[in-house]
């Protein structure tokens, strides 16, 4: 069997991977907050995780690996974005708005990840799903005593869990020194943090013990792990801006309810652009739906992520996008015409198993898999095995590249300028309609093909093509607006 190795945060060492259950390989990862669209920074855990799960799954089996990435869907971020909705205008209690934002965000969230190449996990439990849970292990620690009821909160007693601090490496009295705390009446120690709070009448809120509240941030993950993967489990994931203080204070509370835990810990190092952290105020902030939206296909995204190894800083720029999208553009050109080989017979290179194997190399498994280009069904198999060249990204390249593609029919005989100007209209309009297809708002393709119509051009879409008769002589400032239409698609 392949012997995996893997950098786990806990030790600062790189280990051999050994499961608790070969049969059973379980995972945890930290999801989003679904209160607004996924930056670019947050599809990195997605994507390192993904491979993790591909490569397990593929070491181990399908059916022996069960990964679990939750959603946070309650919140003050939430509860703030649906109050300025309610404020604005918008019909229905805040309740309601509320769970309409966690849907609407979580529906975006799953559409973008999925763009980008990367498999559902087996599990995508929600924090609202497992409040008794919650409650529950609250109820625990405070009858073990290392939590405590004040003013209708549940705080854990940081001091009396003497391990506190190993993960990321910092002892108690330096993170009061240094850390944003907060100090609180009902707080015995700053250092203490919330297992649950209450609600007013306007924000939602369940009942417990200690009166009617919601849960904190870090009991969440807590106590969906243990529901769903048990009380010790292999993998906990997440990016290093985790590390402490959630994780941390995930390790505290489950350790002190009994729990072994995860026993691997991974974090992914952060991203930035253009060699600066991502910042509205630095204007180089952007979701990935806003890539997606300029015509940056997903699989680019994830080429770009995977290019640079887990662990390190990993710098979003102009020159590594264009490399991607060359790369990908020729593997398209190279093997669109190969079918892939079946699953039960796929066995991925040596060489990129070995790479992943270690520690998620994944800049050097993409080397190994550039070096098939010799080999283009060994390319294709690969490369769809890694999250590339999907079959929705083959049929779209295949009909905006196919040479036989597109036809024109002209009434006189078009000058070379024309051919020009009509062929970058045809391209830039079957992007839209690409676009649209996905989307299915077809209202600017529509508008479109009706300005085309204005102009004396009747469009014929197929799955394959997109057919332009010019159905009259084109003057010269006919001409000109169709340029402007085509710059503006861009």
């Amino acid at each position: 069997m392949t012997e995996i190795r893997l950098y786990n945060t806990a030790t600062r060492t790189k280990e051999d991977f050994v499961p608790l259950d070969p049969k059973n390989v379980r995972m945890y990862v930290c999801g989003p907050t679904v209160y607004d669209r996924a930056h670019l920074g947050n599809a990195r855990p997605v994507l390192v995780f993904d491979v993790l799960f591909r490569l397990l799954r593929h070491v181990y089996g399908e059916d022996h690996v069960t990964y679990v990435r939750n959603f946070t869907d309650v919140d003050d971020k939430i509860n703030a974005t649906a109050l300025a909705r309610k404020e604005a205008g918008a019909a229905g209690s805040l309740e309601e708005l509320i769970a309409e934002r966690a849907d609407e965000t979580i529906n975006w969230y799953l559409e973008d990840m999925r763009a980008l190449g990367a498999l559902d996990p087996n599990e995508m439990p929600r924090a609202t799903q497992y409040i008794q849970q919650m409650i529950d292990l609250s109820a625990q620690l405070i009858k073990d005593g290392y939590a405590y009821a004040r003013d209708g909160h549940v705080l854990f007693r940081v001091r009396k869990y003497a391990q506190y601090g190993k993960l990321s490496g910092r002892s108690v009295d330096d993170m009061i020194a240094g850390a944003r705390v907060e100090v609180a009446p009902y707080k015995e120690d700053p250092m203490d943090f919330v297992l649950w709070k209450p609600s007013d009448d306007a924000l939602p809120g369940w009942d417990s013990p200690w009166g009617r509240g919601r849960p904190g941030w870090h009991i969440e993950c807590s106590a969906m792990a243990h529901a769903l993967l048990g009380a010790e489990f292999d993998i906990h994931g997440g990016g290093n801006d985790l590390t402490f203080p959630h994780h941390e204070n995930e390790i505290a509370q489950s350790k002190c309810a009994g729990h072994g835990f995860a026993r691997y810990w991974m974090h992914n190092e952060m991203l930035q652009v253009e060699g600066k952290k991502m910042s509205k105020s630095l204007g180089n902030f952007f979701t990935v739906r806003d890539l997606l939206d300029q015509g940056v296909p997903g699989e680019v995204i994830r080429f770009v992520m995977l290019e640079t190894h887990y662990r390190k800083p990993m710098d979003w720029t102009s020159t590594k996008r264009q490399f991607a999208e060359d790369t990908l553009h020729y593997w398209m050109k190279t093997t669109i015409e190969l079918e892939p080989t079946s699953v039960d017979r796929f066995e991925p290179d040596a060489r990129i198993v070995e790479a992943l194997s270690d520690d998620l190399n994944t800049h050097l498994a993409l080397s190994y898999l550039r070096a098939l280009h010799h080999q283009p069904q060994k390319l294709l198999d690969n490369a769809r095995w890694l999250g590339f060249l999907s079959d929705d990204a083959r049929t779209d390249w295949n009909a905006l590249n196919s040479l036989e593609g597109y036809s024109f029919s002209f009434v006189g005989e078009p000058t070379p300028e024309q051919v020009s100007v009509l062929s970058d209209f045809r391209e830039a309009y079957f992007k839209e309609y690409l676009t649209a297809r996905k989307t299915k708002d077809f209202a600017s393709v529509d508008k479109l093909r009706q300005t085309a119509n204005e102009l004396g051009l009747k469009l014929k879409v197929t799955v394959n093509q997109t057919d332009i008769d010019v159905t009259r002589r084109l003057n010269e400032d006919e001409f000109s607006q169709l340029r402007d239409l085509t710059e503006a698609l861009k």
